[in-house]
């Protein structure tokens, strides 16, 4: 159900109450999905450039090459940010551009448009939080091996290390890396996102690499701080797991579900083990996670906030859809099932007050404070004849429901009410991009970007988030 086909009522902005006055409000881009400029100033290939040259990898062949131009038209977009009144713009840095070819000293024309970038924010107000790895790899070190290759980890501690350096004496929000799930799982198991490897036990190994470059890296970084300000974080793409029904066979599927998608990450990161029945389960299929004397140790340096990139919640069976207890391959079943629930255009279920079971659940597992590095959606919006984009399916009631945002923000803070510290909201995204393996075609973003012109529109939805922010503010004053 699109919301957009249904009766609408426009959403007033107003103040949120039962936030501290410290709560964080920002927006989040990446970097292969808005700079463009991709063989600029000494910048070399991603996995990205390439995969997108795949035949049939990605919707109409599209590609990063220019994106939102966003390289160019830099200080425009931050205008643009400080004009929605947010306090933070999480942003990635791109690792072939600071470091070409993933190894070797840094690229000084790459850094310094970071450093121009961060100075512009810094001069409007905005505090800017960098994410270390948002997907864009160096092809070289694909062609060396990829996550699934143990060096690549190394190397990426050392490339962390040459953007802290540059950066770090200005900027005390890092992150190392964004959604370790999606560059393993989709990436070397599904095949979906770049390098397009579809191989499961590789992606395992990927798993552990990911997670011990993030060790090495905050590491290396909490030494290089010293006594400097450093708020050091991971953003994981985290949902729910709901059984359809009571069943053991629905229970297990969740079981399954949970380890894979939130246990196998949060564990060692922050209890410095990976799951057991996790580990138990992958040996039943003949696979080990490539763990060394020391791994756990570094995967678990102390963090200081966990980011949530939150989407959706889902809902899973342990029996496939005519009752049997294990698929084609003889694996046991986790079958996503679909409910009857307004969705994206992305196909994906609207389910905010699953955020708040998520968050409250990863505040007694794991006790980190959070922030929501990242959530929004995509749909189908359309220019009015006037030039706006009143993208209602963000913005309008719907039956007893409010809009996406609002009810999004809303199960913050009835997660803060039972006791989560979340500590800040970015919505996801700035602008509309290039979405990945779905090229152009859907728009997350709360501004509209025509990609002939780069004109950028801010959507209702920014207006709405704007204005939400500035009573927020004012009510706290």
């Amino acid at each position: 159900m699109n919301l957009a086909t249904t009766s609408q009522r426009i959403l007033r902005p107003t103040a949120v109450r039962g936030l501290p006055a410290g709560f964080r409000w920002g927006v989040a881009t990446s970097s292969y999905q808005i700079e463009g400029a991709a063989a600029e100033d000494g910048r070399t290939p991603s996995i990205w450039d390439t995969f997108c040259r795949v035949p049939g990898a990605v919707e109409g062949a599209e590609n990063g090459d220019v994106a939102c131009d966003h390289y160019h038209r830099m200080p425009e977009d931050v205008e643009l940010i400080a004009g929605l009144g947010v306090d933070t713009y999480r942003f990635s840095l791109a690792w072939p551009r600071i470091q070409p070819g993933g190894r070797g000293p840094a690229n000084a024309k790459g850094l310094d448009f970071y450093k121009r970038l961060v100075d512009e924010l810094q001069g409007r107000g905005v505090t800017p939080w960098i994410t270390l790895y948002h997907w864009d790899l160096p092809q070289e070190l694909e062609d060396a091996g990829g996550w699934p290759a143990r060096d690549t980890a190394l190397r990426f501690a050392e490339y962390a290390s040459l953007a802290y350096e540059a950066l770090g004496d200005r900027v005390e929000h890092w992150t190392t890396l964004n959604e370790p799930w999606c560059s393993a799982v989709l990436g070397y198991a599904e095949g979906v996102h770049a390098p397009g490897r579809k191989d499961f036990g590789a992606s395992l190994h990927a798993v552990h690499h990911l997670l011990l470059g993030h060790g090495l890296a905050a590491g290396a970084m909490r030494e290089a701080a010293g006594s400097n300000p450093l708020e050091l974080g991971i953003t994981l793409n985290l949902g729910t797991a709901t059984p359809q029904t009571p069943s053991e066979a629905d229970r297990e599927a969740c079981r399954r579900a949970d380890g894979m998608g939130t246990r196998l990450y949060l564990d060692p990161i922050v209890h410095g083990r990976y799951p057991a029945d996790v580990v138990a389960d992958l040996a039943a299929r003949n696979i080990e996670l490539p763990v060394q004397e020391g791994d756990l140790a570094a995967i678990s340096t102390p963090l200081d906030v966990l980011g949530v990139n939150f989407y959706r919640g889902m809902q899973f069976s342990g029996v496939t859809e005519d009752g049997s207890p294990a698929d084609a391959e003889g694996l046991p079943v986790v079958r996503v099932v679909e409910r009857d629930l307004p969705r994206t255009a992305m196909d994906w279920e609207i389910t905010p007050t699953e955020l708040t079971h998520l968050l409250v659940r990863l505040e007694k597992d794991y006790g980190l404070p959070t922030v929501i590095t990242e959530n929004g959606a995509a749909f189908d919006d359309t220019v009015a004849d006037d030039g706006s984009v009143p993208d209602a399916d963000r913005t309008a009631y719907l039956a007893d429901r409010t809009a996406y945002l609002a009810d999004h923000i809303d199960a913050v803070v009835a997660a803060r009410a039972e006791g989560a510290d979340v500590r800040g909201y970015f919505a996801w995204s700035l602008m509309d991009n290039f979405e990945w393996a779905y090229g152009y075609d859907k728009r997350f973003g709360i501004v509209r970007v025509d990609y002939d012109t780069q004109t950028r529109t801010l959507k209702d939805s920014a207006k709405w988030y704007r204005d939400t922010i500035r009573l927020t503010r004012d009510e706290s004053a």
